[in-house]
């Protein structure tokens, strides 16, 4: 073995250790060699631009590939050619997973001569007039050559090659791959340790709904998909919550305004607080009330303080708010829903109760903490704070309009974006989400969660990045996971987002 090829050997064994320590992320050195790999494959190996080539590989290149052997640069040129850029109809195409991207320092008495790349990427099949599937997932390896001020790519191991396992859904969109959480056989590993059923997942990147995964069966042996409903519980509320924002930006409704105008319950028609609550204290958690009536000593409903004073999950608020609403209008809140956000966003498959529309064959069933199956309600009546039915997919779809505004004005919208009340240290609240400010990466979060006896459920949006998560189990141990995968996705504003609110 050449002594060059045992180096590189030790290098990899001291980076599986972690002995190197990675540099980081918004370095010199990350970015510049960020910028040179994606100038060799984007424009290289996915555009055919050979002159890219010639420039970064040097003569002496050595190309290892787990499938089909060793190459030096001229087999690798030549193969280029022959196999990569000789068939347009059927043109691969190379995309790195950026999350998954590490580099480590090479130094030899203090001075930097090189740097070792490594990564995963994922190859796709580019055709005429079709969107790129996904065809093989695999690892990478570079070493990288500094030369006289520049990066030579000098050695490249591409390795672990594997088919793609998991539903990506009509909505996988390849310039945004979803990081593959060290490997897919992490998450399924998981789901049988904790006896967790199934997950779904939704990936926003940039405003847009970039990929749905799925992982593990809706009931026993029978597989999730992406077009599978969970009852996703508390998330009902966000959903509540922007269907008065749309009424409040059309003048129809308004957030200052007593709700006793249009509605009393006769539990509460006597109290002094009556005409102080509003909207805007509903929808932030400030009315007063007790989070479920019948969880109280009375079982009858009563304001616990005053309105606007302090928070309070509460969800006979949102309930309180949905009948002052129908009232009003002399309408089902669910019509009003449909005709305000389900319709207009293309979520066909949400539902605020069990309707004969449903096909209880893709119906994500609920499960206890052993795996097993609970017998589940089929509500037939609305509720405005929980038991919304709906897709991973379709609430994807939601965030990704609350992100770009939600068709909303600018004064509406930003009424949502303020801090309205705290819930306690790095937590607020807007209207209808719990807000994170002062994140990593200066990032703030907006989030909710939905959990009932059986079914946890979260989704998370960052306005900054405009990305986001949607996570859906059918498992009383669903958040086992949460705290994982967001970590995993969002480095170190997902971990912070977990210490304050999830640990």
């Amino acid at each position: 073995m050449k002594s060059y090829h045992f180096l590189l050997v030790i290098a990899f064994i001291l980076i599986a250790n972690n002995s190197y320590t990675q540099v980081a992320k918004n370095s010199d050195l990350f970015l510049a060699l960020k910028k040179a790999d994606s100038l060799i494959f984007n424009e290289g190996f996915n555009k055919c631009n050979f002159e890219i080539l010639e420039h970064y590989i040097p003569t002496d290149f050595e190309f290892y590939h787990d499938e089909n052997g060793m190459s030096n640069r001229q087999d690798f040129l030549t193969g280029f050619k022959e196999s990569i850029c000789s068939n347009e109809a059927k043109k691969p195409i190379r995309k790195l997973v950026e999350e998954s991207l590490e580099v480590f320092r090479l130094k030899n008495n203090g001075e930097t001569y090189g740097a070792i790349q490594k990564g995963i990427h994922l190859f796709y099949i580019k055709e005429p007039n079709k969107e790129l599937y996904l065809t093989n997932i695999a690892k990478f390896t570079s070493v990288w050559n500094l030369e006289n001020g520049k990066w030579i790519l000098s050695r490249v191991l591409s390795y672990d090659h594997k088919k793609p396992k998991a539903d990506y859904g009509p909505k996988f969109d390849a310039n945004y791959p979803m990081p593959l959480f060290k490997a897919d056989e992490t998450i399924e590993t998981l789901l049988k340790k904790h006896n967790i059923p199934s997950i779904a997942i939704g990936l926003i990147k940039k405003g847009k709904l970039q990929q749905i995964r799925t992982f593990g069966n809706r009931k026993w042996n029978e597989p999730i998909s992406s077009h599978s409903i969970y009852k996703v519980a508390s998330l009902t509320k966000p959903i509540t919550a922007f269907v008065v924002l749309k009424l409040i930006d059309e003048g129809k409704w308004h957030l200052d305004e007593p709700v006793s105008k249009y509605f009393i319950d006769k539990d509460i028609e006597h109290s002094k607080y009556l005409s102080k609550l509003t909207t805007r204290h509903i929808l932030s958690h400030q009315s007063g009330f007790p989070n479920w009536r019948y969880l109280t000593n009375s079982k009858k409903l009563s304001f616990e303080f005053e309105p606007g004073t302090k928070w309070q999950y509460s969800g006979e608020g949102f309930e309180y708010l949905r009948k002052a609403i129908e009232k009003k209008f002399n309408q089902p809140f669910e019509d009003i829903a449909r005709e305000k956000l389900f319709t207009p966003l293309g979520m066909n498959s949400t539902y605020f109760y069990w309707t004969d529309e449903i096909d209880e064959n893709q119906y994500a069933v609920e499960h206890d903490e052993n795996g097993q199956p609970i017998t589940y309600e089929k509500y037939t009546v609305v509720n405005a704070s929980a038991n919304l039915l709906t897709t991973v997919e379709d609430y994807s779809k939601f965030l990704v309009y609350v992100l770009n505004g939600a068709g909303l004005s600018e004064k509406t919208y930003s009424e949502f974006l303020k801090v309205q009340v705290n819930e306690k240290d790095g937590i607020d609240w807007s209207l209808g989400m719990q807000m994170l400010s002062d994140l990593p990466n200066n990032e703030k979060a907006f989030m909710h969660t939905g959990g009932d006896y059986g079914t946890k459920t979260i989704a998370i949006i960052f306005k900054n990045s405009k990305d986001g998560l949607v996570l859906f189990s059918n498992s009383e141990n669903g958040m086992v996971l949460w705290q994982k995968i967001i970590s995993e996705y969002f480095g170190e504003t997902g971990r912070e987002i977990v210490r304050r609110n999830l640990e």
